[in-house]
This record gives C-alpha cells, structure tokens and sequence, in this order.
C-alpha cells in the first residue's frame, strides 16, 4: 500500500479499527423453536404462544426453515457449514426475556469462517467473518405509552436471527457503510431475510476502537442496533472522534455498549459491556446438537441462485460493462433482471446501462419506488434504445419520449415519436438550408470563428439546433457546420 493511501486511513493520527455483529431475521413463517407466526406489526402478545411464553413444561423444537436459511448464507459467503453445531444458553436477565436466558449458539456455530467482498470506489475490499451462528430474538419493552412504567410485548420473542460476525477488518466508516450494504444485498438476495431495517429485520452493531499504528489493539465499544445506513455512518463517526479526543485528554477508554441518538448526532454509554463469561453459556439440556448432512448441503446448493458477485463480473464478461456498472446493475435480482433483457433486446448493453442507472433509477427514487415497480417495461425500453442508437431521436428528445411511457400516454415507442414530432431531421438538404440561412443571419458571428475562436462555434450550432426545433441531429449538424466554415 502507497503512503499516501495508509496515510488516508488514519484519522488525526490513529488507526480505526471496527468489527460488525449484524442480525438478520430469517424469513421463516413460524419461530425458531414454535409455530408461533413471525408477521410483524400484529398486536402486542397476540403472536407468542407458551414455548416462547416459557411456561413450565415446554420444550423447543428445531425450525427446519431456519436451519436452511443458515446453509444458504453459508453457501453465498464461502462459510464452512458444520455438520455438527451445539445450541447454547445465554443467561441475562430483563424483563423481555421470559426464560432469563437466550438460545444461542456459542463454541460450536453452524456457519464458521467465510467473507464479503465488494467495492469502494475503484478499489476491492474483503472482510473476513468469523461465524454466524442461530440464535432466538427477545421480547421487545416498550417505554412511550406507559407513564411510569413499561410494557412488554413478546411478540418478537423467538423470532429465527442469525448473527453474523466479522474480523476486526474495517478502517473507516465509508468502509463499514459499504460492507453493511452487501451483507444487505446477500441476505436479500438469496431470500433468507427481507432486509427491512426500519422493523428491525436487518440490525447492526458495531464494535468501534482505536490505536496508534502498529500498537495492540484498543478498548472498543459497541454502538448497538444501527437501523440506516446513514445513521451507521454518523454513529461511527462520532464515536471515532469522541474516543481520539478521550485519549488525547489522558483518558483510557472503558469498555461499553453505547446507543446513537439521531436527533443530538451523539453516542451515549448505555451500560458496561459484558464478556461471554459473564453470560455463563453452557449447552442447551432441551436441544440435541444440530446436525447437517453433506446431502442436505448439496440439495441447498443446486437450488441457489447467482450470486450478485458472480453475475456482476459476468455483466463485465458478456456485455463488457464497466465494473462500476455491474456492481449498480447486481442491486437486486428485479434490476438485473431488467437490464438482462432490454441489453439483449436493443444490442446496446451501454446504453441501457446508462438509462437504468440515470433516467430509470432517478425517476423511481423521485417516487420513492423499486425496479420491480417500474412503469415502463424492459422491451419498452430496449425499443426506445434502439430509436436513439438509428437516429431516429436524440438523446433529449428520448427523454420526452421516456415522459409519455412512464406516464401512460403510450406504450408504444414509435407510436409516441410521430404523435409528438420527436423524429431527427435526417434529411441533409433541409439541413443545409437551415445552416446557410443562421450563417448568412449570423454573419460576424462566422467571422469570429474564422478568427480562431471556438465559442462561436457552439453558438452556431446552438442556433441552428433552435432552428430546427431541436429535430436536427446534433452530429450531423457539427459535421456540416465545420464543412462549410471551412
């Protein structure tokens, strides 16, 4: 690495040094050890029955869903799926936690190793995980409507999560931010978790410290449950220059889970962070270790999809798409998918990189809407494509094309042009009439640039462009403009 490149990672002077922990909930419709259903918003303990309850006499059983779910990210990360893991207790106490401990798993987890790739900018960057590993979500307490007191729902009690661990292996937080955005892409990707992360589908807690280059690692703290992407950044941002500052005064750093708050931009001490000693885990009596057969694993993996990865560089491979564009185009399925068949159907792969990335996506995101929601079809588009690569229209005048589709004046490409009079003057002679007549009108302004100065060149083709109400193909009107000026 350059030095100007490991100078860039160090802030005021010192390393920053971040570990994710990310919880995913599986996509399963009942709960990991219940049949309870797992729908979110229903109302407060409709949806927990006794094993989740935990009533004197219940017993948890394996959801079969979830385990699959856990083969399937093993799979699309490059993990080892364990033939053999062990369920754990996790003993804390609160008062949303009915059993006074948490199934989890702890020595022996169900996916061990693997990483993520993908890109900042222009440069590759990898992040090793540790494990992911099963476990059950808590209860929820609820604060707001309660005067002097909590409620407590236990719907969420027993809903499948996976955790996913990383290696301390992030530098900053752009980098933490980008790692966070194709963890999102994988789960959702391969259908184990719906990403939602403003109903707590898809939380982030991250493991933040600091050092001097070259020294052990530092004291981290934990910012829990970072439910956007643009608040995982300002969180961690605000921690990195709080604890420079702390060390910088003389203070040592103490071990803590903190709490971003997004109305102040600050991180709060929630409690002291506890070590897995304190949670005095020891296998489950209940469960019998969880064990996956090689077959099963198989079966798993003839049913995955493409991996956005995989597909991004065979956008690069067969289209010839910059790596940038590949990586945009691999979002989602839905957005693949859409630029898949409008390349094949116009033969203009660029092009439709181009229109999905920029006129597409910027009039879904003004509507607040997905790829899967879009108005104008892949063909459609490929159509219009096609119009702008004969000639037919210009570039500007698709744009007002891309209006009529998108707002439902017409479906069809060449029906909308004529109904318009969006049609490229292609006739040369009616070209060079309109040239002769803004040269003739336009005398000193030819003469200017015979003298050398190129603005006046613009100038002309800009009038002549007006006098062809913008029906003139702008090209073509460069070529004969030059010609005639000599």
């Amino acid at each position: 690495m350059s030095k100007q490149k490991q100078a860039s990672l160090l802030v005021q002077g010192y390393e920053v040094v971040i570990g994710f922990e990310t919880h995913a909930q599986l996509a399963t419709n009942s709960k990991i050890f219940s049949r309870a259903a797992t729908a979110f918003g229903a109302e407060p303990n409709t949806q927990a029955c006794a094993v989740d309850l935990a009533l004197p006499g219940t017993l948890p059983v394996m959801n079969r869903a979830a385990v699959e779910h856990a083969i399937r990210f093993g799979l699309a990360v490059g993990s080892h799926v364990a033939e053999q893991s062990v369920f754990a207790r996790k003993n804390y106490f609160y008062p949303d936690l009915p059993k006074g401990y948490q199934i989890s798993q702890f020595e022996i987890p169900v996916v061990q190793g693997g990483e993520v790739s993908f890109y900042l900018g222009d440069e590759k960057k990898t992040v090793r995980l540790v494990r992911a590993h099963l476990e059950e979500d808590a209860g929820k307490s609820l604060h707001e409507d309660f005067i002097g007191q909590s409620g407590i729902d236990l719907n969420r009690a027993g809903t499948p999560l996976l955790e996913i661990v990383t290696e301390p292996d992030i530098r900053s937080s752009a980098e933490a931010v980008a790692y966070a955005k194709e963890l999102h892409k994988i789960v959702t990707w391969i259908g184990i978790c719906d990403g939602n992360m403003q109903e707590g589908s898809f939380r982030c807690d991250a493991n933040v410290s600091v050092r001097k280059p070259g020294e052990p690692l530092g004291t981290r703290r934990e910012i829990k449950n970072l439910n956007s992407f643009k608040f995982m950044q300002q969180a961690i941002d605000y921690e990195v220059r709080w604890q420079i500052e702390q060390l910088e005064d003389g203070y040592e750093i103490q071990q803590a889970t903190v709490l971003f708050d997004p109305d102040t931009g600050e991180t709060r001490a929630m409690r002291t962070k506890e070590d897995a000693a304190d949670y005095r885990y020891f296998p489950d009596p209940d469960l019998p270790p969880l064990v996956i057969a090689r077959s099963w694993v198989d079966e798993v993996k003839a049913a995955m999809p493409e991996l956005p990865r995989a597909m991004a560089e065979r956008l690069v491979a067969d289209y010839g798409l910059p790596e940038y564009d590949a990586t945009t185009l691999t979002q989602s399925p839905a957005m693949a998918a859409y630029f898949e068949v409008a390349a094949k159907a116009s033969g203009q792969a660029k092009m439709a990189s181009n229109w999905i990335m920029g006129e597409v996506s910027r009039r879904l995101n003004n509507e607040e809407k997905d790829i899967a929601q879009v108005p104008v079809s892949a063909d459609t588009l490929a159509a219009l494509l096609k119009r702008i690569a004969d000639g037919t229209v210009s570039n500007n005048a698709a744009k007002q094309v891309m209006d009529a589709l998108w707002s439902g004046e017409g479906q069809d490409v060449d029906a909308v042009i004529e109904a318009k009079g969006l049609k490229q003057m292609n006739d040369s002679g009616a070209l060079e009439a309109i040239i002769d007549e803004v040269m003739a009108a336009n005398a000193p302004m030819v003469e200017q640039f015979r003298a050398g100065k190129d603005k006046a060149f613009n100038a002309l083709v800009g009038l002549v462009m007006k006098a062809s109400k913008g029906k003139a193909n702008p090209q073509q009107v460069n070529d004969v403009l030059r010609q005639k000026l000599g």
